[in-house]
């Protein structure tokens, strides 16, 4: 059998091209004929003890967030901002990959790993066949490593304003954790406590989320076609033209929403809701907005547009 047959065999089973050398080895291959393959200027490269990208560049994120996987077995668990980005966050990632491993284990990592042996694993959630931690175990487990106090406020709260964790399930999870490098993760989350605006959209995105309804554009003003301001919703279902407003307790922040009966003028379909029905009522609000949506739908459009283009969460 030539080189070439046998190191065509493996590549099927591949994921991400990247397979083990034990794997490799069952595909028929000889251990002279891998480590040939991953000498320099060859065309395969060994990224780390045992594991074999089967291809001779640079591996891309999700190569190295397999390898390292696949490297420390079925008991590694991917945190920090990779498992925050796996969860759909857009932040900026660090050189190395950040993996939980229990605490007994004892195993010397790569240098774009980052090894944190604890006694408490979490569950993980798989995405795309690799295990992360939940969006609170990541982003404290982050937290409690970063330095920057805006890079820190970043990964606290935009798990609050995407609706994927909530200021309670990150008090929680930082009590029952290390809690070294905690101080300023706790001031931090009381000053995220006293926002009312993350607390309040995390609460509204959790609750489109459980909807049958399409993600709607978040914190738009809605105009007439000239491009006149008619008032501000804090969700907009533009294929529809219907609106969701967030109404604050009596006299706070008067302001914020005087537009609602221009907007039901011309012809919107809005939803007011109050923001402390939003915790509490999360049934009844998922099945208004999905009683308020067939009624946008069942009617003619309004003649209204929004003043720009937001990316829908």
């Amino acid at each position: 059998m030539t080189t070439a047959s046998c190191a065509a065999r493996p590549a099927p089973t591949a994921t991400d091209n990247i397979i083990t050398v034990a794997e490799l080895r069952a595909g028929g291959m000889s251990e002279r004929a891998i480590l040939t393959r991953c000498r320099p200027g060859g065309p395969w490269r060994r990224l780390m003890p045992g594991i074999v990208l089967l291809g001779p560049g640079e591996p891309t994120r999700q190569q190295i967030l397999r390898a390292a996987t696949m490297y420390l077995g079925k008991d590694g668990v991917v945190t920090g901002v990779d498992a925050l980005a796996a969860h759909g966050l857009e932040l900026p990632l660090p050189r190395t990959v950040h993996v939980l491993v229990p605490a007994y284990r004892r195993i010397l990592p790569p240098n774009f790993i980052l090894l944190e042996r604890t006694a408490r694993p979490p569950d993980p959630v798989l995405v795309n066949g690799l295990p992360f931690a939940p969006p609170a175990r990541a982003a404290l487990d982050a937290a409690r490593k970063e330095n920057d106090a805006d890079q820190l406020r970043d990964l606290l709260s935009l798990p609050i304003y995407y609706g994927l964790s909530d200021i309670e399930e990150l008090q929680s999870e930082l009590d029952a954790g290390n809690q070294r490098g905690s101080a300023a993760v706790r001031a931090e989350l009381r000053r995220i406590s006293r926002n009312r605006d993350t607390f309040v959209h995390g609460l509204a995105r959790q609750l489109v989320r459980r909807s049958p309804l399409p993600p709607p554009r978040w914190d738009v003003t809605v105009c007439d076609l000239r491009g006149r301001p008619i008032g501000a919703v804090d969700a907009w279902w533009d294929e529809v033209g219907m609106g969701w407003q967030f109404t604050q307790p009596r006299g706070t922040n008067p302001e914020r929403h005087l537009g609602h009966l221009a907007l039901t003028a011309a012809g919107v379909v809005l939803l007011r809701t109050p923001t402390e029905r939003l915790r509490v009522d999360g049934d009844v609000i998922v099945k208004e907005l999905a009683s308020a949506f067939r009624a946008a739908a069942t009617r003619t459009r309004p003649l209204v547009q929004c003043e720009m283009p937001v990316v829908a969460a």
